[in-house]
């Protein structure tokens, strides 16, 4: 315990030549004192595709070579914490060690990456599943995980959020029984890709709170039913506005008809969250004000189509957009659809 609070001491009071802090090279030991003793917040800055097969328990993901790396990093890191800086050697992660000091952060850098960690065999794990990022108005972060379809996991403030938890959709399943029980749930409405009993009493414990349209409460036997324009403070930093969410095609009205179905705009301590469960690109969406994070669907003839998804993108003008519930419709060109347009799109494993 003294050495390592010696080394983050040394990292704290080291300064370059100028004046100016700088970060340190922590070897493996060093690193993981750092990081168990002290709680730093680690930081993998490989490409996400290195990151995925494998990297550090409990790694934040921000690609280094990535243009809005620093853009990126102070919206999602806190900056009164250390950053422990790690890539696959060294050397990518000595940069944007550098880089992040030079925006104010505290940060030291694994000498010899992620290869002298598991050399000296240090724990490495492989998620499940996508995960992303954001910091609230306040600084606390937001995991969100691409379940599949319509599932979303979300992780707040020690606290767990499920949308449409569903366990088996064609060939793929979910053992919700592995995930911490839910503090809240958001059920959409009643298909069978979006309402799941047995799910929702596997991952239900005292005190937890489920948030529903009118026929799956009725179908459930308890919950809270939502209509439309309801508004709902769960907890005292988050709050869920039901929204509309229907078909407008002639032709597919029947699918979801307007009035029945939910869509929801989650406000997690002044984080904008819209989950649009299955609508196409319908008038309200003007009336959503700022949104920070968007779920939309695109899977036709059951909600939009591509050209639609990137209309009501147009119109809700989130700045993170995850094209979700998608199916087999190739969502691959919307990204270049709405370059310039402002709005980070990103697609995740939500077929």
């Amino acid at each position: 315990m003294k050495k390592a609070v010696s080394y983050l001491l040394a990292f704290m009071g080291l300064t370059t030549a100028c004046g100016q802090q700088s970060y340190e090279d922590f070897d493996v030991k060093q690193f993981s004192e750092i990081v168990e003793v002290q709680g730093s917040v680690v930081l993998d800055v490989r490409t996400e595709k290195e990151y995925n097969e494998g990297h550090l328990e409990g790694a934040i993901n921000i690609d280094q070579a990535q243009k809005d790396f620093i853009e990126r990093a102070k919206a999602e890191l806190p900056t009164g914490k250390t950053i422990a800086v790690y890539c696959r050697s060294g050397r990518r992660s000595a940069s944007a060690a550098g880089r992040l000091v030079a925006e104010g952060f505290k940060s030291v850098n694994l000498k010899g990456g992620i290869i002298a960690w598991k050399d000296a065999g240090k724990k490495v794990v492989v998620d499940k599943y996508e995960t992303d990022v954001f910091k609230t108005k306040s600084g606390k972060r937001v995991k969100m995980y691409a379940l599949m379809h319509g599932s979303i996991r979300i992780e707040y403030d020690g606290r767990e959020i499920e949308v449409d938890p569903v366990s088996k959709l064609g060939d793929r399943t979910i053992d919700y029984s592995e995930m911490p029980k839910a503090d809240y749930i958001l059920v959409t409405h009643e298909h069978g890709d979006h309402y799941d009993e047995a799910v929702l009493r596997t991952l239900t414990k005292e005190g937890t709170q489920i948030v529903m349209n009118k026929r799956c409460a009725e179908m459930y036997g308890a919950g809270k039913a939502m209509a439309n324009g309801d508004k709902e403070q769960i907890a005292d930093d988050i709050t869920v506005e039901a929204v509309p969410a229907y078909n407008t095609t002639e032709g597919r009205q029947q699918y979801h008809p307007k009035g029945r179905d939910n869509g929801y705009i989650v406000s997690i301590d002044g984080l904008r969250v819209y989950i649009a469960g299955d609508t196409e690109d319908i008038e309200e969406m003007g009336s959503f004000g700022d949104i920070d994070v968007a779920f939309m669907p695109c899977n036709q003839p059951y909600t939009m189509t591509p050209e639609q998804l990137v209309k009501a993108a147009k119109t809700v003008k989130p700045k993170v957009l995850f094209p979700y519930h998608y199916g087999k419709t190739d969502v691959s060109g919307i990204a270049s659809q709405l370059a310039g347009e402002g709005i980070d799109v990103r697609i995740r494993h939500y077929e």
